[in-house]
């Protein structure tokens, strides 16, 4: 049965899900924690952030920020081992960094525990090794490179474009704090365009670049990736389709954390009916599509 709108099955609903946060201190895990302190459904059961940090053994909720300085009475842990250890998550939400999050998914998995991870920067080479372990321990997990409902509607609508249109680019814009680039979403939805065409963008002149990278990076099947960071920003994309004689602009823009928090809960709901690696939320979205 699809989860949306956090709609689950009665036996899905009977227990609280227990949920430990890997990236407390972050703009996501903050927003995760105000979202879901006291939520029936998603049960906060532990946190952890970065090594050594000063905020180790403090209140979540104050780490956090939660409204009215309110106290969960969950401390924050030093690491994984400790966290896990303490409080037996169900799923373990990393919004943490792609070599962090790789790590903790590969532990999280061998000890049953599923991990639904936020970050972008994953290789192909960590998928296979992660859809591995998931499969080994027949343990559910999930990848997912933009929790907004409204993000995975705008690459859904471009993989469909790109039937019909063969000419396209993508310009991917977040804020100066993002390491990885081009972003996940990007690449996921360079990766879905190469669903519906083998390639994109013939080429039609022999171009010449006067600064390196200026026509951007170019994914496998042909679409050119161009990445924005500037202050401002929080998260935005535009998939670019050209034709003779018209342009189609499919756009998506996030303007603050709250967007992700819908599919947080959906991805975290989804994951505990699997026992294998999930990538994308349009694999919950459109599972009986």
């Amino acid at each position: 049965m699809p989860v949306f709108g956090g709609l689950v099955t009665s036996s899905a609903a009977s227990k609280p899900i227990k949920v430990a946060v890997a990236g407390i201190s972050g703009r996501m895990g903050k927003a995760f924690v105000q979202a879901f302190f006291n939520d029936p459904v998603i049960k906060i059961v532990g946190a952890w952030g970065r090594e050594n940090a000063e905020y180790v053994g403090h209140d979540i909720g104050q780490v956090a920020e939660v409204a009215g300085g309110a106290r969960t009475g969950i401390l924050v842990s030093s690491g994984f081992i400790e966290c896990t250890a303490a409080c037996s998550p169900d799923v373990i939400l990393d919004v943490t960094q792609a070599e962090a999050a790789w790590r903790t998914a590969t532990s999280a998995i061998g000890k049953g525990i599923r991990p639904v991870i936020g970050t972008s920067g994953l290789s192909q080479t960590h998928l296979k090794e992660l859809a591995s372990l998931a499969e080994k321990n027949s343990v559910g997990a999930m990848v997912v490179p933009n929790f907004s409902v409204g993000a995975v509607l705008m690459m859904e609508f471009a993989r469909q474009a790109g039937r019909f249109i063969p000419n396209v680019e993508i310009v991917e814009m977040h804020h100066t704090q993002k390491i990885d680039a081009p972003s996940g979403t990007a690449m996921h939805t360079a990766n879905k365009l190469a669903d519906s065409r083998s390639h994109y963008n013939a080429k039609r002149v022999e171009e010449k670049e006067l600064m390196q990278g200026a026509r951007g990076a170019v994914h496998a099947s042909g679409v050119r990736v161009h990445s924005l960071r500037l202050p401002g920003m929080i998260s935005h994309q535009e998939v670019l389709f050209g034709s003779e004689g018209e342009l189609l602009s499919i756009r998506h823009d996030s303007f603050n954390t709250k967007c992700f928090i819908e599919g947080e809960r959906m991805a975290i709901q989804h994951v505990m009916t699997q026992n294998k690696l999930v990538v994308g939320l349009d694999q919950v979205l459109f599972s009986n599509a």
